[in-house]
């Protein structure tokens, strides 16, 4: 991981908790919103040159701090000013930047329950919170929706307008407010954890700074619901996928398929962990689409090698999933869990007439490539191979696919 990458990743974390500290102070999310993007900015540009601060996060508060209230001073802020000087917000949140008060907690959970509030369409909770607790860019969540980035841009705008608007507090809801939040909360840490596990851009497989901080939220939100089957669900999808992390990159830095991992280096704990969360969860049901997908993460798992894996069970768990979730990439994995029960036939033949939002994606055709591979269709598969490469924007993936489209057409000739 490259020095910017790494500073990428501890603004990324540290990002939320600097929200979560001003908005407590303040009153006011979508300032402290705004005001913490340029700290960050400022950040980027200064710390490679005059070096990172001794606490980081401290630094960030206090700049991000003088930021917000240059705004409230500000001509276009003077309506958020009236407000706070009308006491909607307490006198003791409205301390000065340089006052430590809440700087040592931690408000990443109060945050995300807030970015989730009922008034946003969950769509718009979901695209708000990505930014603002998970730290993803405007392009990454416009990608995980499958949607143009500037589309996203103004969905995410609009959803802090109307947390403005509203006038709720900064604090974590009443335990009876939390189910009208949850399917929110959850999906918004499900897609933060698969770009930290598979990331969409750079030059690296994963970003595990990400990862894990979704897992660390999960177990907070576990430890809240403890009897939730689909947050127990969740976590143990996560932990069974993170298992594998060690074993998905070979020694530069390249992808490492499924199928060619190297099983010894998976994380035993992790496994055993994640197994017996899904265990325990499904007989409490009701059964959802993340307590499905842990399953099927179990039955990889527990295989001891690429050839015993169970793909009958986990063809029909995928038919489980379907009936559960409408979300079109499913339709990928069910395509190769029918390939590997069925025939490579089979499997294209679910791939022949995709949804429209997976014609333009790069797992579209890195699948079919993989199937066209399996069925012998060489032709075929390097050029699938090749359009997969060219629409990725994670160099590992690029290399991947352009690598195994260059061997399947020295193969070929």
């Amino acid at each position: 991981m490259t020095g910017q990458e790494e500073l990428d990743d501890l603004l990324r974390m540290l990002a939320p908790q600097v929200v979560g500290v001003l908005t407590r102070r303040y009153g006011d999310f979508a300032a402290a919103e705004d005001a913490v993007q340029e700290a960050l900015l400022a950040a980027a540009t200064q710390w490679p040159v005059e070096g990172r601060p001794g606490n980081p996060r401290g630094w960030l508060v206090q700049v991000a701090g003088r930021r917000l209230v240059e705004q409230v001073r500000s001509e276009q802020a003077r309506r958020r000013r009236e407000e706070l000087v009308a006491g909607q917000v307490p006198a003791d949140r409205r301390a000065a930047p340089g006052a430590d008060e809440g700087e040592d907690g931690d408000d990443t959970l109060t945050l995300l329950f807030l970015c989730c509030h009922p008034v946003l369409s969950p769509a718009s909770a979901i695209a708000l919170t990505l930014r603002s607790v998970g730290g993803l860019t405007t392009g990454e969540i416009a990608r995980a929706f499958l949607v143009p980035e500037a589309t996203m841009g103004q969905r995410i705008s609009r959803a802090k307008q109307r947390i403005k608007a509203s006038g709720v507090p900064f604090r974590m809801p009443a335990a009876a407010q939390w189910p009208a939040r949850l399917d929110a909360v959850l999906h918004v840490l499900y897609l933060v954890f698969n770009e930290g596990y598979a990331s969409s851009g750079g030059s690296e497989l994963r970003r595990v700074e990400l990862s894990r901080e979704a897992i660390r939220l999960t177990r907070a939100v576990h430890a809240l619901l403890p009897q939730d089957a689909e947050v127990a669900g969740l976590l143990a999808l996560m932990l069974l996928t993170e298992a594998r992390g060690p074993a998905r990159t070979g020694p530069d830095g390249e992808l490492v398929p499924l199928a060619a991992q190297d099983r010894s280096r998976w994380d035993a704990a992790l496994v055993a962990e994640g197994v017996a969360l899904i265990t325990a969860a499904l007989p409490r049901g009701p059964v959802g689409p993340y307590q499905v997908q842990a399953a099927i993460a179990a039955v990889h798992d527990e295989a001891a090698t690429a050839e015993r894996t169970d793909w009958p069970q986990i063809l029909a768990l995928y038919g489980v999933l379907g009936q559960l979730s409408d979300n079109p990439l499913i339709l990928l994995e069910k395509a190769v869990a029918t390939a590997m029960v069925d025939g490579p036939a089979a499997g294209l033949a679910l791939l022949a007439d995709p949804p429209s939002a997976l014609t333009g994606h790069h797992r579209y055709f890195a699948v079919r490539a993989y199937l066209h591979e399996r069925a012998g269709q060489r032709e075929a598969a390097v050029a699938d191979y090749r359009t997969a490469a060219r629409r990725t924007a994670s160099l590992p993936e690029q290399h991947h696919l352009s690598l195994r489209a260059a061997e399947l057409a020295a193969a070929e000739g």
